[in-house]
């Protein structure tokens, strides 16, 4: 085996050495440590971080080109370190009154962190299909975290039953893509197909990638592959439901990304016919999928009491939005409304967004343990802080400026509009105005009904910190987006 330089893969040993040293800890100090293992979670995590920039720029691949460190990686590294560093913090107050075993979470939250940055390198069928099962493994435990609790049981074993089938779907259209190509590498199956003359080729092709779509949307909460998410959403762990609905559905889409791009970007091309310009059947399909999925999300997202529940639908119809920006792919445009581009500024700003709004919830959880709607009654009074905070993430997350997520939605909407798909970015505009009518039926309670319950609320000063990144990073994102569109073109350097 050659020499491996590994530095170029020092984020993901930092946190596989803390993943471990958080369980030795614990196995040794138990209760006198048991407050300092979110400390030494977090600690990996900014080193997670720093390691991550240090390798900035960086093109290679790794053990027999199965692993790869290149810009559009690292950008989904840095994602996932951020997003470590501030659920971990809203866990500490959370954790505490609820279960003893804090050791294990944030030791099992650190190898899930891990797993979305092997995810984001995974540069053949048999490690993408390892690191979404390890992703997979760490969620169910973590989902099921709170032992006492029915409803977090309840939710672990629905998000199993539905992660196992889904995920041997996904490892079929594998195993077909294998088979045709006689390779696990994304590269020599893009040889084998470009290749080939058959065109059964084809055919197959998008058969198994039509399984494997499958299997990724449900780490992605697409239609029809959701069913699990409200459940798991309103029972897990919140601080769980939030890295869920931020976290693998980030690194979801940058293995969707690199599979279509890398392996099949002739699925995605159009066919080769003169006369008639024609949609390849993989964009008709992706753009059905995202249609169904904005709408029923938003929809039923309408009849939602539960907070939790009600975002689980948001995060679903979220995930149609930035499934506009991969029917836009265009591998030839690295210009600003390129699909890539606009899908990686979205991500972005839906990872502040939505950490945001689920950090508000925590908040209040923490101290009260609401969860419905009509309990936010007059809110205002009792956390004005995080009522004011619930206003501006909703504003993002319906797409109204000045917010990231408009800056997000302007760049899918536009992608969607520069390659022609006209209906698919309308729909995407109807699905936005209907969105704001559910986010807002929070804010009516917080500021416009009466509290039955006038006691202050109190932020822990790590939840207080959390949210007031958040907030700052939607404003931020929106009155100078320059970094963050410098740094989705820079990311975009796998198509260049």
């Amino acid at each position: 085996m050659p020499d491996v330089n590994f530095t170029l893969i020092l984020p993901e040993l930092i946190l596989a050495i803390f993943g471990l040293a958080i369980l030795v800890a614990d196995l040794i100090w138990r209760e006198k440590g048991r407050h300092a293992l979110a400390w030494l979670s977090l600690l990996g995590f900014v080193l997670a971080f720093a390691a991550t920039i240090s390798i900035w720029g960086v093109n290679a691949s790794l053990f027999a080109n199965m692993y790869v460190v290149d810009l559009f990686s690292t950008f989904f590294k840095l994602l996932a370190a951020i997003t470590g560093i501030l659920i971990v913090l809203v866990s500490i107050d959370y954790l505490r009154a609820r279960t003893p075993y804090r050791g294990e979470f944030f030791a099992l939250f650190t190898f899930a962190i891990l797993a979305m940055m092997m995810m984001a390198s995974s540069a053949s069928l048999l490690m993408i299909y390892l690191s979404i099962e390890f992703l997979s493994f760490m969620s169910y435990l973590l989902t099921g975290f709170l032992r006492e609790d029915k409803k977090s049981n309840e939710a672990a074993i629905k998000y199993f039953l539905y992660g196992a089938i889904t995920s041997a779907v996904m490892l079929y259209g594998l195993s077909l893509l294998y088979g045709i190509s006689g390779s696990l590498n994304l590269n020599d199956i893009a040889r084998a197909f470009a290749s080939s003359v058959d065109p059964t080729t084809r055919v197959v092709a998008l058969v198994s990638t039509a399984l494997v779509i499958a299997g990724l949307g449900f780490k992605l909460s697409l239609v029809p592959f959701h069913q699990w998410a409200p459940d798991v959403y309103e029972g897990a762990p919140t601080p769980i439901t939030a890295f869920l609905s931020v976290g693998s559905k980030a690194v979801g889409f940058a293995v969707l990304l690199r599979l279509i791009m890398v392996a099949l970007p002739q699925l995605i091309a159009p066919l080769p016919n003169p006369l008639v310009k024609e949609l390849p059947p993989l964009i008709w399909l992706l753009t059905f999928v995202s249609i169904v999925t904005m709408t029923l999300g938003n929809l039923v997202a309408l009849r939602q009491s539960n907070v939790k529940r009600m975002l689980a639908y948001s995060s679903i119809a979220q995930a149609g939005y930035i499934l506009i920006g991969v029917v836009a792919l265009n591998l030839k445009d690295t210009s600003a409304f390129a699909g890539l581009n606009a899908v990686l500024i979205y991500i972005f700003a839906y990872l502040f967004t939505n950490l945001g709004a689920f950090v508000c919830v925590i908040a209040i959880e923490n101290t009260t343990g609401i969860v419905e709607i009509p309990q936010y009654a007059g809110l205002v009074k009792r956390a004005p802080l995080v009522a004011a905070l619930f206003v501006l993430f909703f504003l993002s997350l319906a797409g109204i400026p000045p917010t990231a997520g408009f800056i997000g939605k302007f760049f899918v909407f536009g992608a969607a509009l520069r390659e022609g798909h006209l209906l698919l970015a309308t729909v995407g505009v109807i699905n936005s105005v209907v969105s704001v009518f559910y986010y807002f039926t929070v804010v009516r309670a917080a500021f416009f009904e009466e509290a039955k319950d006038a006691t202050p609320i109190r932020l822990a000063p790590a939840v207080t910190f959390s949210l007031v990144v958040s907030a700052a990073m939607v404003l931020l994102v929106a009155v100078y987006p320059e970094p963050l569109l410098n740094l989705a073109a820079w990311s975009m350097g796998m198509v260049k």
